[in-house]
């Protein structure tokens, strides 16, 4: 498809919106940061970058390009790792990390609503304060709470609580067209014709962008224990998770590790990690609200680790601990970025029964192909973080490895049942695995939903499906 190029009638036109020349950015003043996101193997770089202030802003600056025929990508902190904020056609940016406002905490109906460039960490932060808790906790608190809702983010605790989608009671919306609606509430049911909400959570600023958000809260638990059970190898480990949730004492969060994944981080942040002599590691954390019920719930979980082989069990009861143990598992993405010249992610998602067959298959590739691959993830609900790594290859044998591994591990996602991305999204990088993973009724199904919202497609174009 063919959009119009910005030229100076387009750039007086925006200018005239913002009433500030300081948030207009346009040619070589654009910043090289927003021509990619955090992954940075997807990059091209937007004509002019406007930094929104309003939901009115937005809705006029949509509108002008809907009519202009201009494409328009909305972008947040550009910590996305698929390349969903990165303007693959050029033409407006929308930068929405200056409307960064928490609007209101409601604690009778409990929800907080906040525009769309509140950190998350933010957040977390500022409902603690009022004895409350936002559950979904993605790895990176510097996400804005848009892109979580774009990419439907989960996080650790998502084996006992879910994923973002479970946390959104309502969104204010600009269509492309510039039109503002508001999809949702602060209600707690809602049966009122097909879900708009829904269907924007997870698309990847493809149908809508968000200005105002929502969310449901919950109580704060009173208390959190950790556990670090190291086994044998990966195996044993993986084949007690379902054992563990069948148990009734189901963990907050149960994370898998290897140990090649706490060296790194021990060397990457100068600190000792509790144990790095086992192969395999399950870290669980437990809360609740008293002390007798969190010991009744881990205590049963540690006698079903040892029964199933685990060679020991370390209780982490202080928040020193814990944090020392959360703070190492927090740093494997970075420790593993900075063990390497460049490197791309893979977050299939397969049933959990199927975790470590996966892993182990990842082991075979990197034998085959002689290439490094590191990984980690979230075992209670089978996503995986499986890293590729450069290191000191040359560009072209880089470049066809990578491709030959990544069509190797999502054929075998597929022959596991498992799903492209866990949390990450699809964006552009990802596009040719989605197409062989779903089939041709069900992707012609989200182009046509695609279509209604955005039958011009200007936004974020070139994402997810078209």
């Amino acid at each position: 498809m063919e959009y119009k190029k910005i030229d100076t009638k387009d750039l007086e036109y925006i200018l005239s919106v913002v009433g500030d020349e300081e948030r207009v950015f346009h040619g070589e003043a654009i910043n090289e940061d927003y021509s990619h996101d955090e992954m940075g193997t997807v990059k091209n770089m937007p004509e002019v970058v406007v930094a929104v202030n309003s939901t009115e802003e937005v809705s006029r600056i949509m509108k002008y390009a809907y009519e202009s025929n201009i494409p328009v990508t909305p972008r947040g902190s550009g910590t996305g790792l698929v390349g969903a904020a990165v303007a693959i056609h050029g033409g407006i940016m929308i930068d929405l990390s200056k409307m960064n406002r928490i609007l209101e905490i409601d604690e009778e109906n409990l929800t907080l609503t906040v525009e769309p460039g509140v950190l998350l960490m933010e957040i977390l932060k500022f409902v603690e304060e009022h004895d409350l808790f936002y559950p979904p906790d993605p790895g990176e608190k510097t996400a804005t709470i848009a892109g979580n809702i774009n990419t439907n983010a989960g996080g650790m605790r998502a084996v006992k609580y879910g994923v973002t989608r479970d946390y959104v009671r309502g969104l204010e919306l600009v269509l492309p067209n510039g039109e503002v609606i508001q999809a949702g509430g602060k209600v707690v049911k809602n049966s009122s014709g097909y879900s708009i909400k829904d269907l924007v959570i997870g698309s990847e600023g493809t149908l809508a962008i968000v200005t105002k958000a929502i969310l449901k809260l919950l109580p704060l638990p009173k208390k959190a224990v950790s556990l670090l059970i190291p086994f044998p190898d990966l195996d044993k480990a993986i084949d007690t998770v379902p054992k563990i949730i069948k148990s009734k004492s189901v963990p907050t969060a149960i994370e898998f590790m290897q140990r090649a994944a706490i060296v790194a981080a021990e060397e990457f942040l100068g600190k000792k990690f509790p144990d790095n002599s086992s192969d395999a590691y399950l870290l669980l954390t437990f809360d609740g609200n008293s002390k007798e019920e969190i010991e009744r719930n881990y205590e049963n979980v540690a006698n079903i680790c040892l029964e199933a082989g685990a060679l020991d069990v370390y209780i982490s009861d202080t928040q020193e601990r814990q944090e020392s143990i959360w703070t190492a598992r927090g740093a494997f993405l970075e420790a593993i970025k900075a063990s390497t010249t460049d490197m791309d992610e893979v977050d299939v998602v397969v049933p959990r029964n199927k975790v470590a067959e996966f892993v182990k298959y990842t082991h075979e590739l990197e034998k085959k192909f002689d290439i490094r691959i590191k990984s980690f993830g979230h075992a209670g609900d089978g996503n995986l973080h499986i890293y590729i790594l450069k290191d000191q290859l040359e560009e072209d044998i880089w470049q066809k490895k990578l491709s030959d591994v990544m069509e190797e591990m999502y054929r075998k996602s597929r022959e596991l049942n498992g799903m492209v991305s866990g949390e990450h999204g699809i964006g552009f990088a990802k596009k040719p695995y989605l197409n062989k993973a779903l089939s041709a009724e069900t992707m012609s199904i989200m182009r046509g939903i695609k279509m209604a919202f955005d039958p011009k497609n200007i936004l974020n174009p070139g994402k997810v499906c078209r």
